[in-house]
């Protein structure tokens, strides 16, 4: 049974050239597929060409409602799937409001500009948010908990769900974040959703069997920086089983992933979360993706195409069972994308395309960082910032 309120659909275009071309396309996509209601929000993911053609702006412009997102890498939806591409998932309802908004410049903090964003974007508005949509930069001198970390100081109890902008070269410096029809390297983008919009999340990640046979205890941490591992410096414990040596990761040990068990946070719910190292400082510490809190223990495991396949296949199969949907929103993690090459640069995605129900309206976008509750209990959620997953929201 489908729920009424709400009615999802997703729209594409290859064309970045023509601005008048690629609306027609977007508008005759829209008017097949639905009948816009009250209440209309879109999100959007694109090429970062699509920015620097001025194609957003154009059709940020001309749409009837507010566009939120950022660029992205591949992208897939129901009719298409391709890196040159700009796609919208849009929500309409009578009954559920949409607000969008975007932060000030995040460079001297998260915080202060985060609550005035929310502030104006909230305005007339008597009750906290049903879901938050967030799309954060990718900012490296910040961990993507610390936007969780922001975001849950402001909404606390609000399920968070998103990504963090990214592209698709290496160090990823096009990366942007969308607003209507304005691109922001430091600013966050965000959609907040009220009313009965009833949210479920899901989340395909490593498999434990991979577990290799290396464990260990973070002993001293500041955020994302690990300064000891098991009372030991964090490099010279990497160094001392091999996985790192001249200062950087041996070579061969980039994808090696971490399994964090976050057992020292007060909301921990007992689901792990996926961390990837980045690099090692001067003085020994080793910066990872997101957090790890003190306390804490991991495993090691390593992945490979078939685990990013089969993960994708299992979980998105599960998708076609549900009783109540009316879209789904897909962030799978752009290192899986890089680990999935071996086979192709459309794997991952065309797996999706072709396992899940052609009756359900989906986007997926490849995310530099994914943003989805573990578990909800009891309408609270256990919001996490994840690295190296497909997370999945639907509604």
């Amino acid at each position: 049974m489908v729920m009424k309120m709400l009615k999802c659909a997703s729209i594409h275009t290859f064309e970045i050239d023509d601005f008048d071309i690629a609306l027609e396309q977007l508008n005759t996509q829209l008017a097949e597929k639905l009948t816009l209601l009250d209440n209309t929000i879109g999100v959007l993911m694109c090429h970062p060409e699509y920015i620097t053609s001025g194609a957003v702006k154009h059709i940020a412009d001309n749409l009837p409602f507010e566009l939120a997102g950022a660029t992205t890498s591949v992208q897939a939806v129901n009719d298409d799937i391709g890196e040159l591409m700009l796609t919208i998932f849009v929500m309409t309802s009578d009954d559920i409001r949409f607000r969008a908004g975007v932060t000030g410049n995040l460079d001297d903090g998260i915080q202060q500009p985060t609550k005035a964003a929310y502030d104006i974007a909230s305005a007339g508005e008597n009750e906290a948010p049903a879901l938050a949509l967030i799309f954060p930069p990718l900012l490296l001198n910040y961990s993507g908990d610390e936007y969780v970390y922001a975001w849950e100081s402001i909404i606390p109890g609000v399920p968070l769900f998103g990504t963090l902008a990214i592209e698709d070269t290496i160090p990823f410096d096009d990366s942007e974040t969308i607003y209507k029809g304005d691109s922001f390297k430091a600013a966050m983008s965000f959609i907040l959703c009220y009313g009965n919009i009833n949210p479920r999340f899901y989340i395909a990640t490593l498999e434990k069997e991979k577990a290799m046979p290396y464990k260990g205890e973070i002993t001293k941490s500041n955020g994302a920086y690990v300064l000891e591992i098991n009372n030991t410096n964090a490099y010279k414990y990497f160094s001392d089983i091999g996985f790192a040596s001249n200062g950087v990761l041996a070579d061969g040990y980039g994808f090696v992933l971490y399994v964090i068990d976050q057992k020292m946070r007060d909301d921990y719910d007992g689901v792990p979360v996926v961390r990837g190292l980045v690099a090692f400082t001067e003085d020994g510490a080793a910066i990872f993706r997101g957090d790890m809190d003190e306390g804490s223990t991991f495993s090691m495991l390593t992945s490979d195409c078939d685990d990013v396949l089969t993960t994708t296949r299992n979980k998105v199969a599960q998708m076609n069972d549900i009783s109540e949907i009316n879209g789904i929103l897909m962030f799978p993690c752009i290192i899986r994308r890089m680990v999935a090459m071996s086979v192709g640069p459309l794997t991952e995605l065309e797996t999706i395309q072709n396992t899940i129900d052609p009756a359900i309206p989906y986007m997926a976008a490849y995310a530099g960082g994914e943003i989805c509750p573990t578990s909800v209990v009891d309408g609270k959620p256990t919001n996490r910032f994840h690295n190296y997953s497909l997370v999945m929201m639907v509604v």
